[in-house]
């Protein structure tokens, strides 16, 4: 597993193709290289291309929202992994808003990771249960299903190119921040089951983020969670200076660990 932190920034549907370029320059003017911190962009389709031709690849990498399954074929409006492959390095994967606005289920999400794989990128699965979920105490359960499904057909070879984003939904952009030691406790069992199905060393090499309600003022916090690998970061991202600290106390922990 690389000792690098990841940050992946998902600008969700934000920003124009002109604006993703003046946000990116004004990124690009207050974060500095970093060989500890791997700083991920996911802006929206259109503004992928523009960005991969200003882009400063010692600084970002870019990533896709979403992607469809299938290679190519009838399915207008759809944007397939085959497209994105040598664009982006990264792609989300199963996100909850694709999960619970769009209906995606574990069947479709499994194709995607497995389009993305075959495409010579990298998924980022986002697994998390529900508020009720938690309350109700099935976090555990919620987390085995979609760790399971989400990776069905996957080899254990590839799973050295998975990400997995644990992202409580509870938590996604309504400022109820998950305590740091149930985070721990989730990524935990994560790990748990990619030993289970994987076997140890899939296990200790698999990056694990955490995502919902990240800021400036708890990135810290959770970047040093035992467990944790690096953040999935919605709204803070659309913040330059935010974004930017976020990243900083990536770095700060890369250098002093």
């Amino acid at each position: 597993m690389s000792a690098k932190k990841l940050i992946v920034a998902n600008w969700k549907m934000h920003f124009n193709t002109g604006q993703a370029s003046l946000f990116l320059h004004k990124l690009d003017q207050l974060i500095e290289v970093h060989h500890d911190v791997e700083v991920v962009l996911c802006p929206n389709f259109l503004a992928l291309q523009s960005l991969s031709l200003q882009l400063n690849r010692r600084k970002f990498r870019l990533g896709a929202q979403n992607c469809y399954y299938k290679d190519e074929g009838a399915y207008t409006g759809e944007v397939s992994a085959a497209m994105l492959h040598g664009l982006t390095q990264y792609v989300i994967v199963g996100h909850s808003e694709r999960r619970n606005i769009f209906g995606e289920r574990d069947k479709e999400i499994a194709q995607k990771v497995q389009a993305v794989l075959r495409s010579s990128m990298q998924p980022i699965l986002c697994v998390g249960e529900t508020k009720q979920e938690r309350v109700d105490g099935e976090t555990a359960s919620v987390i085995h299903g979609q760790v399971t499904a989400g990776l069905a057909n996957v080899t254990s070879d590839e799973m050295e190119n998975i990400v997995i984003a644990y992202e409580p939904i509870w938590a996604i952009g309504t400022g109820d921040f998950a305590a740091v030691e149930d985070v721990m406790a989730a990524v935990r069992l994560v790990r748990e089951q990619v030993k289970g199905l994987f076997g140890a060393k899939a296990a200790e090499q698999v990056r694990l983020l955490y995502g919902g309600s990240v800021d400036g003022s708890n990135a810290n916090a959770y970047l040093k969670a035992d467990g944790v690998n690096g953040l999935l970061v919605g709204s803070a991202s659309l913040k330059a200076h935010t974004f930017a600290t976020i990243v900083s106390h990536a770095h700060t922990l890369g250098k002093n660990g």
